[in-house]
């Protein structure tokens, strides 16, 4: 099993090669691996934190935290990824888990809202996050938003 470490960075912090590192693997899985024609970069990077997952010398784990007020009313995780390399492997609950900490430690309090693609909705049901709304088409792929309450 990869052993990954955790870092969380303003995009201030992200050195050139780290944002590149990003947009790669971004763009493999939501762009190429899942066929879906969109504008990743999509102005919200600069106001986010980046929560990295590092192991085996490259970027295996990644999502972007956006504080409160940004897209909902209560601070969001999105572009949730891991690279294929560690599927199914306990990663993506790892990264969530993560992340979640990383929210509380930015903005204590706070709920965490998500748009999650519908086929994960019992995934993060484990994590305590509840279903908002009805099921809805981002970028052709149906989602839910789903809330943690704090």
């Amino acid at each position: 099993m990869t052993e990954l470490t955790w870092n969380c960075s303003a995009f201030k912090d992200l050195r050139a090669e780290k944002l590149y590192e990003i947009l790669r693997l971004r763009a493999e899985i939501f762009i190429v691996e899942q066929n879906c024609a969109y504008l990743d970069p999509d102005g919200d990077d600069q106001i986010a934190w980046h929560v990295l997952g590092t192991g085996e010398e490259k970027l295996l784990a990644y999502t972007r935290l956006l504080p409160p007020g940004v897209k909902y009313d209560s601070c969001s995780i999105g572009r949730v990824v891991t690279h294929e390399s560690i599927r199914r492997g306990g990663y993506g609950r790892e990264l969530m888990e993560k992340s979640m900490s990383y929210c509380q430690e930015l903005w204590p309090n706070q709920d965490v809202t998500i748009s999650a693609q519908e086929y994960l909705k019992r995934f993060y049901h484990s994590l305590g996050f509840e279903t908002e709304s009805e099921s809805y088409l981002e970028d052709g792929i149906p989602h839910v938003r789903m809330r943690y309450a704090k």
